[in-house]
């Protein structure tokens, strides 16, 4: 907990996650819902599309953090 308070560990990555899951589902329900409804090359790609750019997205994102985390590394080595 002592972490979180003093910006020891980052929260944010852990949170992207759930983020990230969200939006998956987000992209599948609109996708099948796209095929349900009658356009079914348009649910295709929405998917596949939508699948990867959120993807490319979150990388993203995370590799900020995780180039935070390898300088702090980097500092902290003697």
């Amino acid at each position: 907990m002592k972490n979180i308070f003093f910006f020891d560990a980052m929260l944010t990555p852990k949170i992207i996650t759930g983020i990230y899951w969200l939006a998956l589902l987000g992209i599948l329900v609109s996708g099948f819902g796209l095929i349900f409804y009658g356009e079914i090359l348009r649910g295709i790609l929405g998917l596949i599309v939508g699948g990867v750019f959120t993807r490319v997205c979150f990388e993203m994102v995370i590799i900020a953090f995780k180039n935070n985390e390898y300088l702090r590394k980097i500092a902290e080595k003697p």
